[in-house]
């Protein structure tokens, strides 16, 4: 066969691959969108779940999906920068790397179920918290540690050379070069994964049904004290996040306007881990312009 028949039978099919993929994903956030994009409204958004009466939302489960993301990403980021920054710049290559990288990927491979049956060991039942947000931002961490280093550390490695050396050159040692020059070459790749990585909170149930719990108590939106159980800023509360709350409906049906919650509710979902992304390569592309200068 000619080989340049080849490069365009090669072409076409990875076209074809491309154009397959990108129908299936449009048609099924196409489908959630046109029938859960009518139950949106501001009262939706807004209102708890009734179970009693028709016309309830998800006020609350996106209050504690985006509190959750907090607290989570409060562990993640800090240590994912400290252990990226280690195997990036201070970590040979030796058996000990090779060990500390096999736990990351085997980390990473784990399923969110048993992640979910680890925190529900250690975080609820050894530390006494019970079903908390605070268990429930601890499973996370454990899901997306491994994701940040990761990232932490290819965009540290895409810093050029001549930017370090240039740095050690001019009288710096080699902390404030990683302060100075390192972390801010590589920041439009670390805001990038940070945003990333945080899409993934959102969608998370399998680990949050057995560390943060299925049900929420009465919030009082009013209520500042951290250490009230009405507080909605307490994490040592019981909490129901959006996606657990979607599976929840469609499995007990106990509220009578289960299928627009349920629509509305994956539509949330979709939109807000869509804006996720979306602003994660939109801030990354205007920090890597102005850096740059280009």
């Amino acid at each position: 066969m000619n080989s340049r028949i080849a490069d365009r039978i090669a072409t076409v099919m990875f076209w074809a691959g491309a154009l397959v993929v990108i129908i299936i994903l449009g048609s099924l956030t196409g489908y959630v969108l046109y029938h859960g994009g009518k139950s949106i409204s501001w009262d939706f958004l807004t209102k708890p779940p009734q179970v009693v009466r028709a016309g309830g939302g998800i006020g609350p489960q996106i209050f504690n999906s985006f509190y959750l993301l907090v607290l989570s990403m409060a562990y993640t980021i800090p240590m994912g920068l400290l252990v990226g920054i280690y195997l990036a710049e201070y970590a040979g290559s030796n058996r000990w790397t090779e060990i500390v990288r096999l736990s990351i990927e085997t980390l990473n491979s784990l399923p969110s179920i048993v992640v979910g049956l680890f925190g529900l060991l250690v975080f609820v039942n050894m530390t006494g918290w019970g079903y908390s947000l605070i268990s429930g931002a601890l499973a996370l961490t454990v899901i997306n540690l491994p994701l940040m280093i990761r990232i932490t550390e290819e965009s540290i490695r895409g810093v050029p050379a001549s930017l370090r050396e240039a740095s050690l050159a001019l009288g710096a040692n080699r902390w404030q070069t990683i302060i100075k020059v390192v972390l801010p070459g590589a920041f439009p790749g670390l805001v990038s994964g940070a945003i990333i990585t945080s899409g993934r909170v959102f969608g998370e149930a399998a680990a949050l049904l057995f560390t943060a719990g299925m049900s929420s108590p009465a919030l009082d939106f009013s209520n500042w004290n951290i250490f009230d159980s009405s507080s909605p800023l307490n994490p040592f509360r019981p909490a129901e996040t959006l996606a657990v709350h979607i599976w929840k409906v469609n499995t007990e049906g106990l509220i009578p306007d289960l299928r627009r919650v349920a629509d509305g509710s994956a539509a949330v979902l979709i939109l807000v881990v869509l804006g996720f992304n979306l602003a994660a390569r939109y801030l990354g592309r205007i920090i890597y312009r102005r850096m740059s200068a280009t």
